[in-house]
C-alpha cells in the first residue's frame, strides 16, 4: 500500500511542478500584441483620428532603463507656439503598446500638456525579456519621469495616466517617486496576487492553493519577481500626490471593486469615477464626455489647470 501512496503523491507532486512552470511561462512572457497591428485596429474602431494624430508633432525617443534595456516612446509636444512645461505620461496594459494610448492623448493636449507615451519593456519596441507587473515596470516609468524633467526642466509639472497593467504600474511608482504632481488610475488591479487568483478561478476553475504560491516561486526563480511585490494597495499608504481613481461597472477582467478598494485605501486628495457600461478599458470609449468632465474637474481641483482655462479648452 505504501507505495502506490508514495507514487501519487510523487505523481502529483510532478504534476504541480508542471502546472506551475507552464502557469509562470504564461505570467512572465504573456504573448503580446505588434504596435503596428495595435496602432491601425485603434484607428479602425475610431478611437482616435488617424489623419489628425500623424498630423502631430512628433518626437521618437530610446530612454534608458536602469534594468540595462532601452525604452521606446513617442514624445508629442503641447500645441502652440510656446513650449509647455506641462507633461502627462502615458502607460498602457499588458499586451499592449503606446499606440493603445493614442487615445486618451485628446484628454490632455488640449489641456496644454506634452504628451509622452512609452512601451513597457517586453512590449512594443521597448527592451525586456519578462513582464513583471510593475516590480520591474515602476523603475522603467521612474526613469520615463527623469526624461520629461530633463527635456522640461527641473521645475515642470508632470502627471502620469496608466491603463491596466500601466495604472497598476503608475501606482507602485507613486510610492517610490514623490515627484509627479497627480496620477490617474483607469482599471488597476489593487494587488496582483488576488488578480491570478481571480483569473485562475474564472478562466481556468482551479483554487489559487498550492498552485500560486508554487507558481509565485518558479517565476522569481526564472525572473526575480515574486507575485506579491506587485501590490499597488500594499504601498499605497506611501503615496501622497492626489490619485483619480477610474474603473468601468461592467469590468470583467479586473473587478471595480479593486478600484474602489484602493480609492477607500488612499489618503489625502482623491477622486473615483465608476464609468457606467464600461467593460475593462472602456470606460473612457464609453463615457468620452463624462470622463473628459471628470478628468478636468480633477485638473482643475488640484490647481494644475485654471478653471477657466480648462473649460474654455475643453470645449
Amino acid at each position: 500500500m505504501l507505495p502506490y501512496v508514495i507514487a501519487f503523491f510523487a505523481f502529483l507532486t510532478a504534476l504541480i511542478f508542471i502546472a506551475a512552470v507552464y502557469f509562470s511561462k504564461i505570467v512572465l512572457y504573456m504573448r503580446t500584441h505588434n504596435d503596428l497591428d495595435i496602432f491601425l485596429a485603434e484607428a479602425e474602431a475610431r478611437k482616435f483620428d488617424k489623419d489628425v494624430y500623424e498630423r502631430l508633432t512628433k518626437q521618437e525617443v530610446r530612454i534608458d532603463s536602469p534594468m540595462g534595456y532601452p525604452l521606446h516612446a513617442v514624445f508629442i509636444p503641447a500645441p502652440g507656439p510656446a513650449s509647455s512645461r506641462k507633461t502627462v505620461i502615458l502607460a498602457h496594459g499588458v499586451t499592449s503598446s503606446h499606440s493603445g494610448m493614442i487615445k486618451y492623448m485628446d484628454l490632455f493636449l488640449p489641456r496644454g500638456f506634452n504628451v509622452l507615451a512609452y512601451d513597457h519593456r517586453r512590449h512594443g519596441k521597448s527592451g525586456g525579456t519578462t513582464t513583471t507587473y510593475g516590480l520591474y515596470e515602476k523603475l522603467d516609468l521612474k526613469a520615463c519621469v527623469d526624461w520629461v524633467f530633463e527635456k522640461t526642466g527641473p521645475e515642470s509639472v508632470i502627471g502620469i495616466f496608466g491603463e491596466s497593467m500601466g495604472a497598476a504600474t503608475a501606482l507602485q511608482h507613486a510610492a517610490i517617486d514623490s515627484r509627479a504632481a497627480f496620477y490617474i488610475a483607469d482599471c488597476p488591479y489593487s494587488d496582483f496576487t488576488e488578480q491570478l487568483k481571480y483569473r485562475l478561478r474564472i478562466e481556468y476553475r482551479l483554487p489559487a492553493f498550492p498552485l500560486i504560491p508554487i507558481v509565485s516561486f518558479v517565476a522569481w526563480l526564472r525572473s526575480g519577481f515574486r507575485f506579491g511585490a506587485a501590490s499597488p494597495i500594499r504601498t499605497l499608504h506611501k503615496v501622497e500626490v492626489p490619485v483619480l481613481f477610474i474603473h468601468g461597472t461592467e469590468d470583467t477582467y479586473i473587478p471595480k471593486e479593486m478600484s474602489v478598494d484602493l480609492y477607500e485605501k488612499k489618503e489625502g486628495v482623491k477622486g473615483l469615477y465608476l464609468a457606467p457600461n464600461a467593460d475593462h478599458a472602456e470606460a473612457y470609449w464609453k463615457n468620452k464626455e463624462e470622463y473628459n468632465q471628470i478628468v478636468g474637474q480633477f485638473l482643475e481641483g488640484i490647481g494644475v489647470i485654471k478653471p477657466q482655462l480648462q473649460k474654455a479648452q475643453a470645449e
